[in-house]
């Protein structure tokens, strides 16, 4: 068997250029060059899902060959990048490490090499390059699975860099990566997208782990020199795990042994893949905490942080940002710094949801972050804040409750109760999520407006009036799907209304709020009586 797709020095990795989107063609030494010139658009290959593991595998990859090469800098053409990547392989140096397609007995790129094992045995047989990615997608409705059918060799890498990267358990032999909280857990990353294309952040990123690299090393226990960077060079036969220490800190792991080969008939490249007894990197009991750039860290727990369903909701991105509880660990990329300009800023929050067998979601969430706020977040000044974040995202739950509250009124007649039904809560439930979906959508716009603000009670003040209003729109919205006799419908409108605005008025709810219904009543009052 020859060496086939050489990543090295086959431009197989499909790109498009600013401006204008032309389309280039690049192998990875000369993508690098690019990069470092910001002149990368975007890649077609490139699904949602393995935005962040392709990041991370270009930052970490390029981190691993300036830290062997002894450089602080990136490169600036490819032959140099080349240079530094086959030395990261030095045992391989016709470039075997860096194919898609090598004998069994040889690494190729994200496969490990399994001498005296007939892969053709292996029982597992991938035809297109998304059946083998890590997402589970049995009922077929939001992703379709197997549907790549002429697939390019840069879906494959794709598809291997997701797997290897960021999959977790999935069965006996079917172990997950060091870099998430548990089998079932996730590989969240949160991060400081600066202004510019893909070259941008991946320069940034760069830096700060190298700027870090020592620390990393001291806080996780991993080795200054002559640890293991690239997994996939290093044969396993599935029946043993690496140490976590033996690691380097910019390490890029693998968990499946899979392999690719040619056929001559079907699909010109097919994964095979098998099981195995143990994971790759033993280090169940760190729970995710590996010094991972853009990983948060749920510091009393000692975890790393793993989203829901749910993704990144305000509460929780409003805690990573700015510690309203003082829960987590920034990640390194996350921190602001001054080379990042004088502007507005945004963080780039990213995760897929896993489950027992089955995937709940890719999430992705761009937060802005306004000037002001970008300065307090350099110099560490969060105090002010976290206790903003906090108060607004106390005053949506306060109006989310006083309208649920007033909905389920609705829904139960207008009849005055200890306890609503079970019918009236399920639909105020339902008639009340779009409330709070709104307000998260709009959370970091109004609270950079505030910090913002010259005069920050007076802006505080214009967003709880705006809430209110738009939380009284949807209540009044509903009305359609209450009570449809005379009778019961006037009785439960005005119910729930009252319920509602006597809510908005009560000063143990949102006092800012209710002290400004009692002046404005009191200036009505006032005048009634001067006129």
């Amino acid at each position: 068997m020859t060496l086939q797709y050489n990543l090295l020095d086959e431009p197989l990795i499909r790109t498009r250029l600013v401006p204008t989107g032309q389309p280039q063609s690049y192998n990875l030494p000369g993508l690098f060059a690019a990069m470092l010139g910001d002149e990368v658009r975007d890649f077609p290959a490139l699904r949602p899902h393995q935005r962040h593991p392709w990041h991370a595998f270009l930052v970490q990859l390029a981190a691993l060959a300036l830290h062997q090469a002894n450089e602080r800098q990136p490169f600036e053409t490819g032959e140099a990048w080349k240079r530094a990547l086959l030395a990261l392989t030095a045992e391989h140096l016709d470039g075997a490490a860096w194919c898609l397609i090598t004998p069994p007995t040889r690494p190729a790129f994200m496969q490990v090499p399994v001498p005296g094992e007939r892969v053709e045995d292996w029982r597992n047989a991938f035809y297109t390059p998304d059946k083998m990615d890590m997402l589970v997608t049995s009922k077929n409705h939001d992703l379709k699975a197997a549907r790549m059918r002429h697939a390019e060799v840069d879906d494959w890498v794709m598809a291997l860099i997701s797997l290897q990267t960021q999959e977790g358990f999935l069965g006996a032999g079917n172990y997950g990566i060091s870099r998430m909280n548990g089998g079932f857990a996730s590989r969240p990353a949160i991060g400081i997208e600066p202004s510019g294309h893909w070259g941008r952040r991946w320069k940034r990123d760069l830096l700060t782990l190298l700027a870090h690299r020592e620390q990393t090393v001291e806080q996780q226990g991993l080795r200054e020199s002559g640890g293991v960077g690239l997994l996939w060079v290093l044969p396993w036969d599935g029946n043993s795990s690496l140490s976590f220490a033996a690691l380097d800190p910019f390490y890029i792991e693998i968990c499946r042994r899979v392999r690719l080969v040619h056929r001559e008939t079907g699909p010109s490249i097919v994964a095979l893949t098998t099981g195995s007894r143990v994971a790759r990197i033993e280090a169940k009991e760190r729970n995710g905490v590996t010094g991972d750039p853009w990983t948060p860290i749920d510091t009393a727990a000692g975890k790393a942080l793993t989203i829901n369903a749910e993704g990144f909701p305000y509460r929780l991105a409003a805690e990573l940002l700015f510690g309203i509880e003082g829960k987590y660990t920034r990640p390194i990329t996350q921190i602001p710094v001054a080379e990042d300009g004088t502007g507005s800023l945004v963080v780039l929050a990213q995760g897929v949801t896993r489950g027992q067998g089955k995937t709940e979601g890719f999430h992705e969430r761009r937060i802005p972050i306004s000037p002001t706020v970008r300065k307090m977040l350099i110099r560490n000044e969060t105090e002010l804040l976290a206790q903003v974040a906090k108060e607004h995202v106390h005053a949506i739950a306060q109006m989310r409750s006083m309208l649920w509250t007033a909905l389920a009124t609705l829904f139960d007649n207008g009849v005055i109760k200890e306890k609503f039904s079970d019918s009236a809560k399920d639909k105020a439930s339902i008639f009340s999520k779009p409330f709070e979906q709104a307000e998260d959508a709009r959370f970091f716009e109004m609270l950079n407006a505030e910090i913002e603000s010259k005069s920050p009670a007076d802006m505080h003040l214009q967003w709880l009036l705006s809430m209110a209003e738009r939380a009284d729109l949807l209540l009044k919205g509903a009305f359609a799907a209450g009570p449809r006799s005379g009778e019961q419908r006037y009785r439960a409108q005005s119910a729930a209304l009252s319920r509602f605005h006597g809510g908005l008025r009560n000063s143990k709810t949102l006092p800012i709020l209710a002290d400004h219904y009692r002046r404005q009543s009191t200036d009505k009052e006032l005048v009634h009586e001067l006129s």
